[in-house]
């Protein structure tokens, strides 16, 4: 069997691998060996290619994995669904009290209580969202 086609066997194999374990570090080293293959495939002696395979394994796990994992913990740069909600401005539709009531946020009708249960927020009046709770914003008039 020619040794190209078992560096691609186990770039194949470390690339299921990573499938399964999601730690970066496998589907670093199978991309090193998927390189190796094609260096192999061009005749190069085994000693070359077992050089190649782990510089470039470790190239990839010193220098890409650190990096690839400081992306997957940072935050998220935006909000998105009802949590991009919390801080906007509303208006209120239908008087909003401790119990219920409705605001208009961004286009959208929601129903809303007011965040301070002792509140009756009046109808025009611009109101913060503080939180979402289900289907309901807790809103608090502007001052």
């Amino acid at each position: 069997m020619d040794s190209w086609i078992v560096w691609l066997i186990l770039a194949a194999a470390l690339g299921v691998a990573e499938i399964f374990t999601l730690t970066a570090a496998l589907g670093l080293i199978s991309v090193a060996a998927l390189l190796t293959a094609g260096v192999a495939a061009v005749g190069l002696p085994p000693a070359l290619q077992l050089l190649v395979f782990v510089l470039t394994s470790i190239s990839g796990v010193v220098v890409i994995k650190p990096i690839a994992q400081r992306h997957i913990q940072q935050a998220p740069a935006q909000r998105f669904g009802v949590s991009a909600l919390v801080g906007k401005s509303a208006y209120v539709t239908r008087e909003v009290t401790g119990r219920d009531g409705r605001v208009r946020i961004g286009g959208e009708e929601w129903s809303a209580r007011a965040y301070d249960e002792t509140l009756v927020i009046p109808v025009g009046a611009t109101v913060d969202v503080f939180e979402i709770e289900g289907a309901t914003a807790l809103v608090y008039p502007r001052e």
